[in-house]
């Protein structure tokens, strides 16, 4: 397949996958903050990197939960997209593996998944000159950042999303 890196507005990915997001997620509801941004790469493929990390949130988070997703510029030439549940958290020693292929954390063993989608989180992060990690979430469940270079983008090219 052509990989087209063209320039794209991030938090048009971003809405883009949290609408599908959305529609899959059941009874959990994703509080979205969005900021303009804008950088050079596959809209196809960060948007299926975003949905992994939503999709993933939403798995774990407990019935009636909520997603928090937050897009911040870190410095004027990276942003961050924070997706944090309140779900059961990433065990201290699975941490490190869970954006390797095929890892299932032993409490993932028993929930439906390949262990493929952190690790295409984690390509589709690296193709594009970012990074991603796992932590704890201030929620209680797990955190997942997704860092990536860019600008931010002049504010007229897109509004924040409104819930």
């Amino acid at each position: 397949p052509l990989v087209v890196h063209e320039p794209l507005e991030f938090a048009d990915v971003v809405s883009r996958a949290l609408d599908r997001a959305e529609r899959r997620a059941g009874d959990v509801r994703f509080n979205a903050t969005l900021a303009p941004w804008t950088l050079v790469g596959d809209a196809t493929a960060l948007e299926r990197a975003v949905l992994n990390l939503l999709d993933n949130a939403a798995k774990w988070s407990p019935p009636g939960g909520t997603v928090r997703v937050q897009m911040r510029p870190l410095d004027p030439w990276s942003v961050v997209l924070e997706v944090a549940d309140a779900g059961p958290g990433i065990a201290k020693q699975d941490l490190p593996r869970v954006f390797d292929r095929f890892y299932r954390a032993t409490s993932a063993r028993s929930v439906p998944g390949s262990g493929l989608g952190l690790s295409i989180v984690r390509q589709v992060a690296v193709r594009h000159g970012g990074a991603v990690w796992a932590t704890r979430a201030p929620e209680g469940g797990a955190l997942l950042v997704l860092r990536l270079p860019g600008q931010a983008a002049t504010p007229a090219v897109s509004a924040p999303r409104s819930p």
